[in-house]
């Protein structure tokens, strides 16, 4: 099919048509630059070339400059709270609060930003002021979190609770249960036994599971010298999450001997550590088998696990429990390889949490960095990392 005349005169039409219309975007983007202060660019550049202190300098220049620049404002005070320069984020924000043409939204943003510089900074009262402000707002989910890790912070657990409970999505009964178990450990200390059952009875009530909760049942058992009353408690651990048996061993062991039967708190416990090994069972039954059978029996316990389950620390203990039974003139060597697998084992020793990985010699309900709540799993990093 051949093309028609007419069809060749477009051709040329077309070609002037696109050249017109990227000129008019060449012209706009020029025009948009000319708006463009020069320290926009400066800044531009400085980030380019790894300098973000002078980048700062300059960009701050242009945000003094243009009063249109407020997600400018907000990169610069988000940035300096990122940095641990909580004044200059507060001053950042609060010279947003203080213009008089911003519309709603972004005057709510600019507070909930200085509420969470507030936080950064430590000034619980004052970021708290401001969250309460912003409840009655369209930021209320935000502010409600915000409260809720504020709460936390100040160990108010009373007020945690009652936050927690309209944020679902957020905090489950896993956290909440949490929360009335620091209130009964609380009451614990005090020995106020009624409180703590009504506070247990609640944890529980939110989570059955709460292995927490039943911790802390035998501990006011004890407490109260109902020991029977505590070993109850903490065998209901078995049916919650028996990987936290470990954590109730040395109690176990403590109500069973006053109860005059340590024999059977030793049968329980090797029962345990048959079904659920841990490195910690281990340590309970081996300190109550070297009490009560000796040191051979010890021995022959820790061997046989260990070909079981294989771990430095494991080998560790091997090594100890063979100390007492070797020749004095090898006793020598054998120490030394203890002394050896000792450098390896003290950074396996530890607990490690699975949100943020901090590890700690001791457990934690809540991790210390990362603010999770049973984010440490019960047993040493060694078991944790083998097991993956």
């Amino acid at each position: 099919m051949e093309m028609e005349y007419w069809q060749l005169l477009l051709l040329p039409l077309f070609f002037g048509l696109g050249w017109i219309a990227a000129r008019v975007d060449i012209r706009h983007v020029v025009q948009e630059s000319r708006v463009l202060p020069r320290s926009y660019f400066q800044g531009l550049n400085f980030l380019l070339n790894e300098q973000p202190d002078k980048a700062i300098d300059a960009f701050l220049e242009v945000a003094r400059g243009d009063s249109q620049t407020v997600e400018l404002h907000f990169a610069l005070g988000g940035l300096f709270r990122r940095r641990g320069e909580t004044e200059r984020a507060i001053r950042m924000h609060q010279s947003l609060i203080d213009r008089d043409d911003l519309g709603e939204e972004v005057r709510l943003q600019a507070l909930s930003e200085l509420g969470q510089d507030y936080l950064k900074a430590g000034l619980l009262d004052r970021a708290e002021e401001v969250f309460i402000k912003l409840q009655d707002s369209s930021m209320k989910d935000e502010a409600q979190r915000q409260l809720l890790e504020i709460y936390q912070l100040e160990k108010d657990w009373g007020k945690a609770i009652s936050i927690a409970g309209e944020l679902p999505d957020l905090y489950s009964g896993k956290e909440i249960a949490h929360f009335y178990c620091e209130l009964a450990a609380n009451e614990l200390m005090r020995s106020n036994f009624e409180a703590v059952e009504q506070h247990l009875a609640e944890a529980l009530k939110v989570h059955r599971k709460c292995v927490r909760a039943s911790l802390l049942q035998g501990d006011m058992a004890m407490q109260q010298n109902l020991p029977e009353q505590a070993i109850a408690a903490w065998q209901r651990i078995e049916q919650q999450d028996p990987a936290y048996l470990s954590l109730v061993a040395q109690r176990l062991l403590e109500a069973y001997r006053r109860l005059d039967r340590a024999e059977a708190g030793l049968a329980l416990l090797r029962a345990y550590l048959e079904r659920y090994p841990s490195l910690d069972l281990l340590e309970s039954v081996y300190q109550l088998e070297l009490e009560g059978e000796g040191s051979e029996a010890a021995y022959k316990l820790v061997r046989a696990e260990l070909q079981r389950n294989p771990s430095l620390l494991g080998l560790e203990k091997l090594m100890g429990a063979r100390l007492p039974l070797v020749a004095p003139e090898t006793r020598g060597d054998l120490e030394l390889a203890r002394t050896i697998v000792q450098g390896y084992t003290r950074r396996l020793a530890r607990y490690r949490c699975d949100n943020c990985g901090f590890r700690a010699r001791q457990f934690y309900w809540r991790c210390p960095a990362c603010g999770g709540w049973e984010t440490y799993p019960p047993r040493r990093a060694e078991e944790f990392d083998s097991s993956l």
